[in-house]
């Protein structure tokens, strides 16, 4: 993987942290209120876990394969 390629992946994983962060943000203040929005909570819910699993996908990639 060339060093831009490494960049590129480090620059979309501080998007998908700061994307994931937000939504984490949106469910709180969701649950602060009298009425919670079932089907609203459960989309951003969902979409949180597939900002994480994008991430934890990333950055398994930057992690070098050892041939032992």
């Amino acid at each position: 993987m060339s060093g831009n390629e490494v960049g590129a992946i480090g620059q979309r994983l501080l998007d998908l942290r700061a994307q994931h962060r937000e939504v984490h943000e949106l469910i709180e203040k969701l649950l602060e209120g009298p009425y919670v929005d079932q089907v609203t909570l459960r989309r951003l819910k969902k979409r949180k876990l597939q900002l994480k699993d994008m991430i934890s996908r990333m950055e398994s990639d930057l992690i070098p394969d050892l041939d032992a």
